[in-house]
């Protein structure tokens, strides 16, 4: 399998910002109808698992339009979304300028979440939906998650999963490989954009291999969700000390 918008290295975050400016216009609508609207329900498991409270911090990375942080918001958090793709952030902005309530607007950020331009002990939540996997280094990602937060602070990944049912796993595979490309084709004139998915998800470590890295760079409570057998998955954490 071969994909223009994924390569390893130092070319990796090119390619991802070529393909997130491709889709930056139909990306809300392709979300919807590629997992049927049920992104908006793992999302806001999100929101539910990182039990925002009014007044806390909290850095939604990989923004993309904006869901989470508009979501945070909404729970009276102030809100940052990060992202490095500007077409993304633009619709993002778009949603700010049509929103009317003005206490109730995240402010956005162009950035790298593998360098984030926050000092260590930020922010009590740090979220990331569907972006850990599109980092050139996965784990220096998660590190930096790790070290924005405050002592306690809640750290949530939202992403594609690997579930562990080998039968489910080859008929969802399936779907990705043969269906979803055909909404990259139809919506952006181009398959590769959605054939990606499946791409990225091979060369990732999912679920199982993100759980492992919390715990490894000294998380507590770490727990996954698995969402529709493992299809989706939410990974979370709590920083129980600050990095030196």
């Amino acid at each position: 399998m071969s994909n223009k918008y994924y390569v390893a290295g130092k070319e990796r975050a090119e390619r991802v910002e070529d393909l997130f400016a491709t889709i930056a216009p139909r990306y809300d609508l392709i979300n919807d109808l590629q997992s049927f609207w049920l992104h908006r329900w793992w999302k806001q498991g999100v929101i539910k698992m990182a039990a925002p409270k009014k007044g806390e911090d909290a850095l939604d990375l990989c923004c993309g339009t904006g869901d989470v942080a508009f979501a945070l918001a909404e729970k009276g958090c102030t809100a940052t979304g990060l992202d490095f793709s500007a077409p993304m952030l633009a619709v993002a902005e778009d949603r700010v300028a049509r929103n009317p309530d003005a206490h109730r607007k995240p402010r956005f950020l162009r950035g790298d979440a593998q360098l984030i331009p926050f000092p260590d002990n930020s922010f009590d939540i740090v979220t990331i939906s569907y972006g850990l996997r599109n980092l050139s280094s996965w784990k220096k990602g998660l590190a930096e998650m790790l070290r924005v937060a405050r002592p306690g602070g809640r750290l949530l990944v939202l992403d594609f999963g690997k579930p562990d049912n080998a039968v489910w796993r080859s008929l969802y595979f399936a779907y990705l490989r043969w269906f979803v490309p055909v909404f990259g084709k139809l919506f952006c004139g181009d398959s590769q954009t959605h054939a990606y998915i499946l791409e990225s998800l091979q060369h990732y470590p999912a679920q199982h291999g993100v759980a492992a890295e919390m715990k490894n760079i000294g998380c507590s409570e770490v727990r996954i969700i698995h969402l529709l057998g493992g299809i989706m998955s939410i990974n979370y954490g709590r920083k129980t000390k600050s990095l030196l």
